[in-house]
């Protein structure tokens, strides 16, 4: 992707930071992306449908992946939108703008080897994926070992990646960002490259949910359930909360 073509497209997800440097425990102002974009979910179980579902809706194009992308052909069906498509893992990497990475942590290794350099040219990688021991193997102790983020960031080189949607159950996400106060439940973030905060803050906005930047790529150890942060709630808690880690 040239330089010009990433300046656009954080254009259209321009977010009102008050000309400041995003850090640590900011909260990003909620506004909506402008335009368009073109998402590929690599991953169409529960998280990557959902909230492929949620950015149909809002009005971009999504291309749904998995290794057999005919399988896929009733949930498209289901959204009933021009907008939404199924296909392979490269056709869905080669579509996007924006990729969500929404798969079992054991398959980032050869996502890594397949996709590594695609990945790097994109305006954000969103990382969505939990590393289990158990049911990922020895990646996932490395990635735990690491940190998560820093583990995909380091399998996947250059790639803009915003490590987000972890902490919370993906049946969550097509329900709406507030809770049963209607007080709007936030979602943790962390990055480290400031363009792709901004278009994820725009895309997580539009799920209904309140985007938060906790902190730079290795806070992303901290965004897994049954952490502090796992579980629901609201921005102002999200930011006391992370406070408290290092």
């Amino acid at each position: 992707m040239s330089h010009h073509h990433t300046l656009i497209l954080q254009r259209r997800a321009v977010l009102r930071l008050a000309g400041c440097t995003i850090v640590a425990l900011t909260a990003v102002p909620s506004l909506a992306a402008s335009a368009p974009l073109k998402i590929g979910t690599i991953g169409a179980g529960n998280i990557g449908r959902t909230l492929g579902g949620v950015w149909v809706k809002a009005g971009h194009e999504v291309m749904f992946s998995s290794r057999h992308p005919e399988e896929l052909k009733d949930m498209i069906a289901a959204l009933n939108s021009n907008k939404a498509r199924a296909g392979t893992v490269a056709e869905a990497v080669a579509f996007a703008d924006v990729v969500l990475l929404a798969v079992p942590y054991s398959a980032m290794l050869g996502i890594s080897k397949d996709h590594a350099k695609a990945l790097a040219a994109k305006a954000l990688v969103f990382d969505a994926s939990n590393p289990s021991p158990g049911r990922d193997g020895a990646v996932a102790e490395e990635a735990l070992k690491m940190g998560a983020g820093l583990h995909t960031a380091s399998v996947l080189p250059g790639a803009r990646i915003v490590r987000a949607f972890n902490a919370i159950g993906a049946a969550r996400f097509g329900q709406g960002g507030r809770n049963s106060s209607g007080a709007r439940i936030g979602i943790p973030m962390a990055g480290d490259d400031a363009g792709a905060l901004k278009i994820a803050a725009a895309l997580i906005d539009e799920t209904g949910f309140e985007p938060v930047v906790v902190g730079n790529l290795d806070f992303g150890k901290h965004l897994r359930p049954r952490t502090p942060l796992g579980g629901e709630h609201t921005a102002d808690e999200i930011r006391a909360i992370a406070a408290t880690l290092k």
